[in-house]
């Protein structure tokens, strides 16, 4: 069963218990509400009886049989009057009430009231004199009984009709309510590895349905990640080690074509050797851009940004050993000015990667700056190296893209894109500013970790 047929069933089950439970109310008290007032009008029978019969001399058994037999209000209409020892002082028309109704303890109260068969009934005391009399009056109610019979019929046509008004109304709802929810199946099915860019329609991103399609929206963004990673990955993958693995492939066939002296072996193993040096920096890159492609939730805990710089200069220093890295911080009153939320193994990876680029194409003092203005970090490290032309600014920090005249330099075009991905999972900013021949400088802003 479907969510829309299980929906109509339910609203029809809904609508029908609340139909039923009213319009046994509406019985209940018409029912109740017609036979009080039958009860009233026995009562005004029952009394004027006694009147006439008792306190009025004039009238006597028999004239008061007249007018009832001329004036008879209910069907099959009974009257009895008795003294106080229930001897029957007066009747008309008895059917069940010489069968000893006369005869029951109705208790001390003025009126009891009482049902035999289809007819209702009271008992009536009458005082008169220091005298007690009872009066019973029997009838049945046609008129009650016509117009609940014709209630009935009412409401058991009312409540049939409903239901069916219901069922239809249900229907509509029901499919008006599963729409939304069609429309995302269907947006759904159509979305593949091919086509996971596509999105679901939010709308005003406010009930329930809209807050599903934001949720498979997000998740559809991660997916687009995932998938883009890996195929950025196996694309640069093939594209840069297809290169290394066919030179080493074409050097080893060289030499194994003919017998060679063995400094010849020697000379071609060691450039095999400095082949695979190359491309394990390369695999290791390529992980490391990779792994920060995927990576969503990255552990950050407070760092000091001098501390990653002294690291990073440290490694650096171990490559360039006679290159002159300057540190410029301005240190703050409190320590904690130079806490960011952070993580220190990335941030390492970035001031490493820039001051190894500064290094690489200048030859002369690298500068780093650290600056604390209002609740930022500002790290600027420069250099006045060759530079990077400006038509090629906006690109620096896509994978494998180098500078043109950087092409005589040894590397892969990996370090700036993933010091981007970096930057940006610490919502922080990167920007350069490069002259070509004069130097280049990357300036980074971190948010200081709030107190």
């Amino acid at each position: 069963m479907n969510i829309k047929t299980k929906l109509s069933l339910q609203f029809t089950i809904l609508v029908t218990s609340i139909l039923i439970f009213f319009s046994v109310l509406v019985y209940y008290f018409s029912y109740s509400t017609q036979l009080s007032k039958f009860r009233e009008n026995l009562f005004d029978k029952a009394r004027n009886t006694a009147i006439l019969l008792i306190n009025v001399t004039e009238v006597d058994s028999t004239l008061l049989k007249k007018i009832h037999q001329s004036t008879v209000s209910w069907k099959r209409e009974e009257i009895a009057l008795t003294d106080s020892s229930l001897n029957i002082v007066y009747s008309n028309n008895l059917q069940y009430l010489p069968g000893g109704i006369t005869q029951f303890n109705y208790g001390e109260g003025i009126n009891s009231f009482f049902s035999i068969g289809e007819k209702d009934g009271i008992r009536y005391k009458h005082r008169f004199k220091n005298r007690s009399y009872n009066v019973f009056v029997m009838a049945f109610d046609n008129n009650r009984q016509e117009n609940l019979a014709e209630l009935r019929g009412i409401l058991i046509w009312s409540i049939l009709f409903s239901i069916g008004l219901s069922i239809f109304l249900s229907y509509i709802f029901s499919k008006n309510a599963i729409r939304p929810i069609y429309n995302i199946v269907k947006n759904v099915k159509a979305i593949n590895n091919s086509s996971l860019a596509n999105r679901l329609s939010e709308g005003n991103r406010k009930d329930e349905i809209e807050q599903l399609a934001i949720t498979f929206n997000e998740m559809l963004a991660n997916l687009e990640d995932v998938f883009k990673s890996q195929e950025d990955f196996v694309s640069n993958a093939s594209h840069e080690l297809r290169t290394p693995i066919s030179i080493m492939i074409v050097e080893a066939d060289y030499l194994l074509s003919h017998p060679r002296k063995q400094e010849e072996y020697f000379n071609h193993i060691s450039r095999l050797i400095g082949d695979l040096k190359n491309l394990n920096a390369l695999l290791n890159s390529l992980l490391e851009l990779a792994q920060i492609n995927q990576s969503t939730n990255i552990q950050l805990s407070p760092v000091r940004m001098d501390e990653v710089i002294f690291t990073a200069m440290h490694q650096v220093k171990t490559k360039y050993p006679n290159r002159r890295i300057i540190p410029k911080i301005e240190y703050p009153e409190n320590g904690n000015d130079l806490l960011i939320d952070g993580n220190s193994g990335l941030l390492t990876i970035v001031f490493t990667n820039l001051l190894e680029n500064s290094c690489k194409f200048s030859d002369e003092d690298v500068l780093i700056e650290l600056l604390i203005i209002d609740n930022l970090i500002k790290i600027t490290i420069s250099d006045k190296g060759i530079g990077i032309p400006q038509d090629e600014m906006d690109s620096i920090f896509k994978p494998f893209k180098r500078a043109s005249n950087a092409k005589f330099k040894g590397g892969f075009g990996i370090g700036l894109s993933l010091v981007a991905k970096i930057i940006e999972h610490h919502k922080a900013e990167i920007k350069v500013f490069s002259t070509e021949n004069e130097g280049t400088s990357f300036e980074m802003s971190f948010l200081k970790t709030q107190a």
